[in-house]
């Protein structure tokens, strides 16, 4: 096989995991229209048809997934194996692009990374905060962190926390109006601060009391997209609050807020850092798992 084939089917796959032309010009910078002559030559030489464009996503078609199939895993292959002889073994270095959400960046990686950073001066980290569940393959990251209970079954996991473990909590103020909840309904009756994610979905809290599970969808005039912004909320008495026992610690300690309903908050798996199963693995991203697993 010729160089100009090996582009072409480079330039296919990209089109397969980006769903769009438009998406695979980005993540190779090339001119979407390279990227169109290049899929359009690839389909003349082979004679079959590739890809399916819709108004909406490419995808495909059956002959383009079986040709997937066969080459992806060997582009991957020589991908790795050029990054490698590119990085020095013993010096780790390169582009790492990690994705996460905010607060992993902010309790796993940022406490960690001037270390990090100063171990390995070579590699060129990039964190992405999304609250998003990202295919990492889909997105050019190298590995993503998400809480054990998100993760994929087909993604090789390492733990990178400790157990967590979410906190209702209301301040002084707020109590002062308002009875403490006792048990899930008793929510109804209550203020609650709500959460909505990147994907639109509003959190449904999620409660756990002798082996029995809730999905309570609570009710307040107030939704927010992060868990800082919720924080702040609860301390000014707007209503209760469902977060990580570990952002408002100090609170607590400090009396600013008050946790109610603590036998429905079990522990729960922490963060994982997760990849997709390679038989070969860039130096870079064994760093990063090395340094920030526990």
């Amino acid at each position: 096989m010729d160089r100009v084939h090996l582009s072409r089917l480079v330039v296919f796959r990209a089109v397969a995991d980006c769903g769009s032309f438009r998406g695979a010009a980005d993540r190779l910078a090339i001119a979407p229209s390279a990227v169109s002559q290049a899929v359009a030559l690839l389909e003349e030489g082979l004679g079959v048809r590739l890809l399916a464009r819709t108004t909406r996503r490419t995808r495909p078609t059956e002959e383009g997934a079986r040709l997937l199939e066969r080459v992806a895993p060997l582009l991957d292959a020589l991908s790795e194996a050029m990054a490698e002889v590119a990085e020095r073994p013993e010096v780790p270095s390169g582009p790492l692009r990690i994705t996460m959400p905010l607060l992993a960046a902010d309790e796993v990686v940022m406490r960690r990374l001037p270390d990090f950073c100063a171990r390995y001066p070579e590699i060129e980290l990039e964190v992405r905060t999304s609250d998003r569940f990202e295919d990492i393959v889909e997105s050019g990251c190298d590995a993503g962190l998400r809480l054990g209970e998100s993760l994929e079954a087909d993604m090789i996991a390492v733990r990178a926390s400790g157990p967590r473990r979410g906190v209702i909590v209301g301040a002084p103020a707020y109590f002062a109006r308002h009875p403490a909840p006792q048990v899930p309904r008793d929510l109804a009756q209550h203020r609650c601060i709500r959460r909505r994610f990147d994907s639109g979905r509003i959190y449904r809290w999620e409660l756990e009391k002798d082996g029995r599970a809730l999905s309570v969808d609570v009710t307040g005039p107030l939704i927010l997209p992060q868990q800082e912004l919720i924080r702040h909320a609860a301390l000014k008495g707007l209503g209760l609050a469902f977060v990580f026992e570990d952002v408002v610690e100090e609170d607590l300690r400090a009396g600013r807020l008050i946790a109610v309903m603590q036998d429905w908050c079990p522990p729960f798996d922490g963060f994982y850092i997760y990849y997709p199963s390679r038989r070969q693995m860039r130096p870079a991203l064994r760093a990063f798992i090395d340094f920030f697993r526990v």
